[in-house]
């Protein structure tokens, strides 16, 4: 997909920065958004005890949380200036524990279309000898929302 096609917006970027910057779920967590292109999005973050689960893991949740970020940014990056995105429908499957120094979240979008867009997500983690291992993956599913009271991009 040569997704630089389907960008209804020049200041995409600015965009989706701005929108993650106001979402306080990716600040609790420590996320970072570390890069922008048309059609992708990528997170990272540090390993944090305080978001694990009882056996030390990074918890499912925090996974799920931040590759359905990922893949929602990726989405918002096609959708024109004047729209918000929301997530309808996601799948994760999780291939192996959450342990690492550090996580990498990618959102790419696989099927854009104008009111609904399909991205999937992947999840790395990063151990000490800087060696990348696939933990999850994600399907979501994505609306543009516009013209919605209290809904913003």
């Amino acid at each position: 997909m040569a997704a630089e096609r389907l960008v209804a917006d020049d200041d995409f970027e600015d965009r989706v920065r701005a929108s993650f910057e106001r979402q306080p779920a990716m600040t609790t967590i420590g996320a970072e958004l570390t890069r922008v292109t048309p059609g992708m999005v990528e997170i990272e973050m540090a390993f944090s005890d305080r978001l694990t689960q009882q056996h030390g893991f990074l918890h499912a949740g925090v996974i799920s949380t931040a590759m359905d970020s990922a893949c929602g940014y990726a989405a918002y990056t096609l959708m024109p200036d004047n729209a918000a995105v929301l997530t309808i429908e996601f799948k994760v499957n999780l291939l192996a524990p959450g342990k690492g120094e550090r996580f990498l979240f990618r959102g790419a979008v696989t099927k854009p279309g104008r009111t609904i867009i399909v991205a999937d997500g992947q999840a790395y983690a990063f151990g000490a000898d800087g060696e990348a291992k696939l933990i999850a993956t994600m399907t979501g599913t994505m609306m543009t929302v516009i013209g919605r009271d209290g809904i913003l991009g």
